[in-house]
């Protein structure tokens, strides 16, 4: 058999080859960057700037409307919005025993808090303070006293609402995962229903719980009917230790079907013949769970806990809708504080200063979550 001779193949050409970077390559990437363009300036245009403006004016006292020129104030804003200080006050005493003086009640009677934090040279710490909690301790009472205590307010409601929905939510939406996951007739009319809220916008949902929990609403005419008339109306959303709560309720409810849909594609994910295998081997369902659910769950589970912790924080349409802080501050939250100061009372550089707190906040929860998440080598 005759040989054809082959040419070699010039250095140029056979580099382009290993390169994948053949004449087509240039074209696809022209293409492909044509494509992606309008998504990379919608985010340039609408996240990436914003928050680079928000950055630069929280160093300064940028008001919405304001005829006074603007100027840098370096890190004044986040300094009056974090300072937070402690103060242990003792009681008053009697001048001549020596004792201590009490009230008709017998407690202990204080000086008066408002003597201290407003221009006392003997406290120039606690000057403009306000009172933001407080505890017994002995005969003493320790002051937590802040500089602004609406926002550390909205600051501790906020993270309470994420240490308790995040944990809460998720935990419902795998349990009902689990149970629509069963080869069962019928089943998809019952994923329809617990994904229903999720579509239904949360400015209506959050009017229709304010409704349900009003005190002559759904909620207290059902309870009332199961204690046959021995409940009392409760004020739900009117209540500060109450009311919370109540948010943190319909906040499950109207998000957990989504978290159940992301949480029902991982189970799907799962092959069948771990669970046959673990079937033949004697396993319980709470071993399969635990051996072979959970391990092949370990992903998505890593994505529905940074999804429902970046929604908690995110905390703000319910606010508005349904208290609007209220009552006594008791449902503030971090973004519904930026939206009000920077827009209904005009403080730009308020709201920008909350906005880099709130990013770094979640910046953190995020990486701290991506750690004790991380793969680990054995």
């Amino acid at each position: 058999m005759q040989r054809i001779p082959v040419k070699p193949v010039p250095e140029l050409v056979r580099r382009t080859i290993a390169s994948g970077r053949g004449p087509g390559r240039r074209g696809e990437e022209v293409a492909g960057l044509a494509m992606a363009a309008p998504a990379v300036v919608l985010l340039l245009a609408f996240l990436i700037l914003p928050f680079v403006l928000a950055f630069v004016m929280s160093f300064t006292n940028q008001r919405l409307v304001s005829p006074n020129p603007t100027s840098f104030v370096g890190t004044r804003n986040f300094v009056q919005l974090l300072t937070v200080r402690p103060f242990l006050m003792t009681p008053l005493t009697d001048p001549v025993t020596g004792e201590t003086l009490r009230d008709a009640t017998g407690a202990p009677e204080y000086p008066v808090l408002r003597d201290i934090t407003r221009r006392n040279p003997a406290y120039p710490q606690f000057d403009g303070l306000r009172e933001l909690t407080s505890w017994a301790i002995g005969e003493r009472r320790l002051y937590l006293l802040a500089s602004d205590v609406v926002f550390m307010r909205a600051l501790g409601n906020t993270m309470l609402f994420v240490l308790v929905v995040a944990p809460t939510q998720a935990t419902l939406a795998l349990l009902l995962a689990l149970m629509i996951n069963q080869p069962l007739r019928g089943v998809n009319i019952f994923r329809t229903l617990y994904f229903m809220p999720v579509v239904i916008s949360i400015v209506v949902v959050s009017l229709l719980w304010r409704f349900i929990y009003s005190p002559t609403g759904l909620l207290n005419s059902i309870l009332t009917w199961l204690s046959f008339g021995n409940f009392t109306p409760v004020d739900w959303l009117g209540n500060p230790s109450t009311a919370l709560g109540a948010i943190m309720a319909m906040s499950i409810w109207q998000a957990v079907g989504f978290h159940m849909v992301i949480w029902l594609s991982g189970l799907q994910t799962i092959p069948g013949v771990l669970y046959e295998a673990a079937s033949v081997e004697g396993a319980s369902t709470l071993q399969k769970f635990r051996h072979v659910t959970w391990p092949g769950l370990r992903n998505t589970a890593v994505l529905v806990l940074v999804v429902i912790t970046m929604q908690a924080f995110a905390l703000f349409a319910q606010i508005d809708v349904m208290t609007r802080g209220g009552p006594r501050d008791a449902t503030q939250s971090i973004v519904f504080q930026a939206v009000q100061r920077g827009f209904e009372r005009q403080d730009i550089a308020g709201g920008s200063a909350i906005s880099v707190i709130l990013f770094l906040l979640v910046l953190s929860v995020s990486l701290l979550q991506r750690y004790v998440t991380r793969d680990r080598v054995r």
